[in-house]
């Protein structure tokens, strides 16, 4: 079941969503060569803490998992797609890092990933993240209403294929609101034209997720959450949540 945000729903959304902004930005600025992953996650629980939010990372265990997720903040280092646990690995020169977080306010969620290069980029890694803003942006483009679940997949997976990128099989957006995920799943592929019509009030989280080898393959880490490319490419994850009005796309997820 799809719920229909009120306006006044979705402003609360939006005070979520600036949480989840800050958070992400807090967490990004203390990213630097020799810190600590769970360093990061410790800078974005006082963000969340801070603004009296709760998160919905945090303890959160799905039936596929064989442990509750024991942080805020996924942490994702280079072949890591998503779901990265914050521990004690030590950002190096060049790493490519995914960072994705959330938070509970008010009874509303907020949900968004960004990615960058920790010291000296790589120009493919440049490229790699520049390609998932792009394809993000394309996706929330064509989140109005009258069109189709099927026209943001579209529109995120032609931009990927386009640059000759991979797209992870059985990952992608979701619908989200009083929960982190709900009804409807958002593909980063698809065809134009299918699936639900999208109505003014639906929240969704767009989530791009690129590897740059072209792989579409993955695997699950020993510790159960992180999702890894199988061929060992890097890969980029850039999201928000996106809230479908008369006007048009509303990013919810921004400073």
């Amino acid at each position: 079941m799809v719920e229909i945000k009120t306006d006044q729903s979705i402003e609360a959304m939006r005070a979520a969503g600036r949480v989840v902004a800050q958070a992400l930005a807090a967490a990004r600025e203390a990213a630097a060569v020799g810190v600590e992953l769970r360093e990061l996650d410790r800078v974005a629980r006082t963000v969340l803490d801070g603004a009296g939010a709760g998160s919905p990372f945090l303890g959160y265990h799905p039936d596929w998992a064989p442990v509750p997720f024991p942080a805020v903040l996924c942490t994702s280092v280079n072949d890591a797609v998503v779901h990265g646990i914050p521990d004690g690995y030590r950002l190096r020169d060049g790493d490519l890092v995914s960072l994705d977080c959330g938070a509970l306010l008010d009874g509303w969620a907020g949900d968004a990933a960004v990615s960058f290069t920790v010291g000296r980029a790589r120009p493919e890694d440049t490229r790699l993240i520049a390609t998932a803003e792009e394809a993000l942006a394309a996706g929330i483009a064509a989140a109005v209403p009258g069109n189709r679940v099927g026209d943001i997949a579209h529109a995120v997976g032609r931009v990927c294929r386009a640059a000759g990128y991979g797209i992870p099989d059985g990952f992608g957006g979701h619908g989200i609101g009083r929960t982190m995920h709900e009804d409807p799943g958002i593909p980063n592929e698809g065809r134009a034209g299918r699936g639900m019509v999208l109505r003014p009030g639906m929240v969704f989280a767009i989530e791009p997720m690129l590897t740059a080898s072209g792989t579409d393959d993955t695997y699950t880490a020993r510790d159960g959450w992180t999702i890894r490319t199988l061929d060992s490419s890097r890969a980029s994850h850039a999201e928000h949540t996106v809230a479908v009005t008369v006007a048009g796309p509303r990013v919810l997820t921004a400073l």
